[in-house]
This record gives C-alpha cells, structure tokens and sequence, in this order.
C-alpha cells in the first residue's frame, strides 16, 4: 500500500487558497483587540515570574547504601556524580522511548512496505533490539551505582518532554514509513549526541568499565545513524524520482 510523502492535492490550510476571505480575516482580527490589555512583554513577564516562583523540574535521588558502599561513596559526592545519576536516568528513558519508536516503524513497514535502498524488517528489528539491550546496560548501571532506575530523574522528565512529539508522529496513521524516518532520524541524532557525554562523564569519574561498555553502545548508535540517514535519502531520491516521471508523463 502506497501513499506518497509529498503528494498534490487539495489543500485549504493556506491563505493563497481563499484571498478575499483571508483578507476579512486578517482586517478582522486587527479590528478586535485581545481580552487582556498589552503586548508580547506582558507574556514574557509573566513567564518570568512563573520561572521565578517553580522551583526545580526534579531532583535526583539518594542512593541505595545497601551492599553498594564504594559506589554510594562516590554518589555522596556529589556534583558531576549526581550529575552522571541524572544523566543516565534520562538515557534510560530515551532507550526505552527509542524501543517503542522501532516497534512503530515495524508496523508502518508491514503497512506501506519499503523501496530500494530502504529499511529491511530485519534491519528495522536488529535495531529495536539494540535500544532495548541498551536500555538494559543502563539499568545494570543504575544498580551498580546504587541509584534508583525507577527514579524519574530532572534530565529524564526534561528530554520525556522534549521527545514527546517524535512518537507521537510515528503512531499517527497518516504519517507513511518514509516520514517516520524524519522521527527516527531526530532521535538517533539526539542518541549519538548523549552517549558521547555519558562516556565523557564515566571517564572523568573514573568509571572505565562502564565507559567501555558505553562506547559499544555508541558505536551501535553510529550505526543505526547512518542506516537512518541511507534510508531517508535513498527514499526521498525515488519520490522526487516518481514525481518528476508522473509530471513529464502524457495527459
């Protein structure tokens, strides 16, 4: 079943559509004013107000001094440990996140299949597996540390909300496989771009194991990067393909 990214069609959503309707509308806005009196520093004072009076998005939480004393040691520090704590729950978020977003890849391969140069089932599922093992590694590390990994930590919360839309994108029924590819590509960016700092901070902390095992999740992060970025091209290269052969085609 194919359904084209950028297809042409009837669209209503622009001005050009209607221009003497959007003229009204536009002279009818500027004929009402707002409800409450003043201007865009209004706004802006408020939200600085509001920033002024919430408080933190989170904190981190204690460490679990059982059986983990070196380890709790050295959360107790604090600083740049309570920061890799914080920093690895929000990686343990993504990953997860990043497992459901493969899952709905799969389902819109099975719906809209793929072309040449595209996402295989079998490349699209090595690649869930990878985000769930991940997901998996820093669990272990959470633990290993003495921190919670059921904990939401500030960072997780924070980069929950700054994601939200890429999933949201990939379950909407109207979006073809093609486009969830924009998602994925935004998120393995994203991906790449975080484990870099975890291993940097693992390093500075001493943590060298961990940071070995960090740097095989990154190079796999790499990996999925780059078939994300093939996979994107080869598609778009074959639409603008297909479009350009329908427009030389006889009516």
């Amino acid at each position: 079943m194919e359904r084209k990214a950028s297809e042409m069609g009837m669209n209503r959503t622009g001005l050009m559509v209607h221009p003497v309707k959007s003229k009204e509308t536009i002279e009818g806005s500027e004929k009402f004013a707002p409800d409450i009196p003043g201007d865009a520093s209004v706004i802006a004072k408020a939200r600085q107000d509001f920033s002024r009076e919430a408080g933190n998005l989170g904190t981190v939480p204690p460490p679990n001094l059982k059986g983990m004393a070196k380890a709790a040691m050295d959360l107790l520090k604090g600083g740049r440990s309570t920061v890799f704590v914080d920093k690895l729950g929000q990686r343990l978020g993504f990953e997860r996140t990043g497992t459901r977003l493969y899952e709905l890849a799969l389902s819109k391969l099975d719906v809209f299949g793929t072309w040449d140069g595209g996402p295989s089932r079998e490349q699209l599922e090595k690649i869930r597996l990878d985000e769930l093992s991940h997901m998996a590694l820093v669990k272990r590390t959470l633990e290993k540390l003495g921190a919670d990994p059921t904990a939401l930590t500030p960072a997780a919360e924070l980069q929950a909300n700054l994601s939200e839309g890429v999933p949201r994108m990939l379950a909407d029924p109207h979006v073809n496989l093609l486009q969830s590819l924009e998602g994925l590509l935004t998120a393995e960016l994203v991906d790449n771009a975080s484990w870099e700092l975890l291993i940097e901070l693992a390093r500075e902390l001493g943590h060298q194991a961990i940071a070995e095992d960090f740097q095989r999740a990154l190079d796999a992060e790499q990996e999925h990067l780059a078939l994300v970025r093939a996979w994107l091209a080869a598609g778009t290269r074959l639409e603008a393909k297909v479009g350009e052969e329908a427009a030389g085609a006889p009516a």
